[in-house]
């Protein structure tokens, strides 16, 4: 359906959180390396997941040339970040597309979204928050992206 992209996630749970999401919305799940924690076999990475984890399809890189060594930059690349104006629900998105989401810490970084400025969107907020938690960011793009092609899922 859709490619979860998490560019060096800090938190175990997160990473369970939104692993359990791609199972339930058939999408793939890429980790990108550095994490934050040990492995993802972590008992907090699995316990977010439930048993879903082991029925996931998830891929992991060292790090993100490698990411996109196999799944090269296309105009189909979405980048989550706090630093634009572009809404989420003011793209068009597809089936196959890649959704990108930054550390918990500190998001994506400013040379990717530099390098990418036209496919950035942003979550909008009606306040001075910071950020939302990465799970529900995810869970937001993600759920708005099928809303858009759900009938092509049917």
């Amino acid at each position: 359906m859709f490619n979860l992209v998490l560019h060096e996630p800090r938190i175990p749970g997160n990473v369970g959180t939104i692993g359990r999401l791609a199972f339930a919305m058939n999408c793939t799940l890429h980790l990108i390396k550095p994490y934050g924690f040990g492995e993802i076999t972590e008992k907090e990475v699995r316990r977010a997941g439930l048993d879903y984890w082991y029925d996931l399809e998830i891929y992991e890189y060292e790090n993100i040339e490698e990411f996109w060594e196999k799944n090269p930059i296309s105009n189909r690349h979405f980048f989550a970040t706090t630093k634009t104006d572009k809404v989420y629900f003011d793209a068009k998105f597809e089936k196959g597309d890649f959704f990108y989401f930054g550390r918990e810490d500190a998001g994506l970084p400013e040379s990717i979204m530099d390098k990418h400025k036209e496919g950035c969107i942003t979550i909008p907020m009606t306040n001075d928050a910071r950020s939302l938690n990465i799970a529900n960011s995810v869970s937001i793009v993600a759920y708005e992206a099928l809303r858009q092609n759900f009938k092509d899922f049917k």
